[in-house]
């Protein structure tokens, strides 16, 4: 084993296809030598623009384990402060990617920037490589023609379109939290959900209902998906997420980890005249969600 690596550089949100087309050139070149993927968090914004934070599409500990599913061996997670966000171009070369993490091909996207202000390019990069011996490959976040980005997947989930969504991350879109109690009127009307809690800063999608999955422990449900304020039912809430696994009785989750990932929107969020209505239409929801993920 040679004791260089090839660094594979991003923020890395989602570990889309994009990102992938560096992982996968990184296999390509590697020839026995490690690959690390160098990511940072939290987001680069957080110092330079804090009022435009966008929100996550994956938590750290996802992003650590996608970037390890798509080739990486190692993870290298930077902590973007005041301090990073003012080394040189020439600081970081040196530092981070030479004596830490001893470089010898460096791989990035064709839009990359480092250093303070942004200062370091692709052109300065090349040209530290010259000097300290590794070289630079610069791929084009694309795939199937079209280049795709984190912000263009961020859009499609807020805007519902969970499919295209997913065609573009490689894997449905996923929200990661912990069942807290909510109104427990689910559980009165014969569908008890899962409400989840502690999803602040991840990439919620648009209100409506939706076909997915309920990941609690090693227990993985198809399940049917609601997000919004439940507005046939008298009285002001904020937004809910909750997930109901089909065809699943008795099931205790409050206070345990869970993730909803989402397959399929089914319909938008509607208020009905009546529980029996809403009822027939939940009913619905199911058959359609199971037909779905039986697929």
């Amino acid at each position: 084993m040679s004791d260089t690596s090839v660094v594979v550089i991003g923020t890395f949100d989602g570990v889309h296809k994009g990102h992938q087309v560096l992982l996968n050139r990184a296999k390509e070149i590697a020839a026995g030598r490690s690959i690390i993927a160098l990511t940072f968090d939290p987001h680069p914004t957080t110092i330079f623009a804090p009022t435009k934070v966008p929100t996550a599409l994956t938590t750290l500990a996802d992003r650590v384990e996608l970037l390890k599913i798509h080739n990486a061996d190692q993870v290298a997670v930077l902590k973007f402060n005041e301090k990073f966000a003012a080394m040189s171009p020439e600081d970081f070369v040196a530092s981070v990617l030479v004596a830490q993490l001893h470089a010898s091909t460096v791989i990035v996207g064709k839009n990359f920037t480092y250093g303070h202000k942004a200062a370091g390019n692709i052109e300065s990069l090349i040209k530290s490589g010259q000097e300290h011996n590794f070289t630079v490959d610069v791929q084009e976040l694309k795939a199937d023609s079209a280049v795709i980005s984190s912000s263009r997947i961020r859009s499609l989930v807020v805007e519902g379109k969970v499919e295209e969504a997913r065609s573009l991350l490689s894997r449905p879109h996923r929200l990661d939290g912990v069942v807290v109690h909510g109104e427990k009127r689910g559980r009165e009307i014969g569908y008890p959900t899962a409400n989840l809690g502690k999803i602040e800063g991840q990439t919620i999608p648009a209100d409506g209902v939706y076909a997915g999955w309920l990941t609690v422990g090693i227990n993985f449900w198809p399940a049917a998906i609601s997000i919004g304020t439940n507005p046939t039912f008298e009285g002001a809430r904020g937004r809910q997420v909750e997930a109901y696994a089909l065809d699943q009785e008795g099931l205790d989750l409050y206070d345990k980890n869970a993730s909803i990932e989402f397959g399929w929107y089914l319909r938008p969020t509607l208020k009905f005249d009546s529980l029996d209505e809403l009822l027939v239409q939940m009913k619905k929801d199911c058959d359609q969600a199971r037909e779905l993920t039986e697929k």
